[in-house]
């Protein structure tokens, strides 16, 4: 596990290397304080490992998260958004409808077309928005799972090499 440890140190921004370094250290603790108790092993000190391990996985994957709302916003709101443009063109067709007293295609069409332009830039903002956030929530899911799974089997070494280190120490 030590080389382990060194080795995350070249992965600083990498999630499961945060995680992996805070049960690392919080093992050498636990190991520490086996030795200082004649040998007891105690199940909380794998409680620990998993809290710190847990604490540190929340913090990397919530930094992970924080730019997830604009992706989120942005494609939910600039439909709404690009809608309000084209009511806003269509209106505009329609008060120069009134003020001219004819229906030509003169005068409806720049304000359809505007319409049309807004309609267009909301959905070009949206759709690659939904795609990222999709995307990129996947590979969070993925992430997550992973570091679970990190945790569950950095757990299983630590606790086997606690008890052994406890029942080496009665010996």
């Amino acid at each position: 596990l030590d080389s382990v440890s060194s080795a995350a140190r070249d992965f600083e921004s990498c999630p499961a290397a945060k995680v992996f370094r805070a049960g690392h250290m919080e093992l050498l603790k636990a190991a520490r304080e086996n030795v200082g108790e004649e040998g007891r092993f105690s199940a909380t000190r794998v409680e620990m490992i998993e809290r710190a391990m847990r604490r540190e996985e929340t913090a990397s994957m919530a930094g992970l998260e924080r730019h997830l709302n604009i992706l989120a916003t942005t494609g939910s709101a600039a439909p709404f958004i690009g809608l309000f443009g084209t009511v806003w063109g269509i209106m505009n067709s329609f008060q120069h409808i009134g003020a001219m007293g004819s229906a030509s295609l003169a005068i409806v069409a720049p304000g359809v077309s505007e319409a049309l332009i807004a309609t267009a830039m909301g959905l070009a903002a949206a759709i690659p928005a939904v795609i990222a956030y999709n995307t990129f929530l996947e590979h969070l899911r993925q992430l997550s799972q992973q570091t679970d799974s990190l945790i569950l089997e950095f757990l299983n070494i630590s606790e086997r090499g606690l008890r052994k280190q406890a029942n080496e120490d009665k010996s």
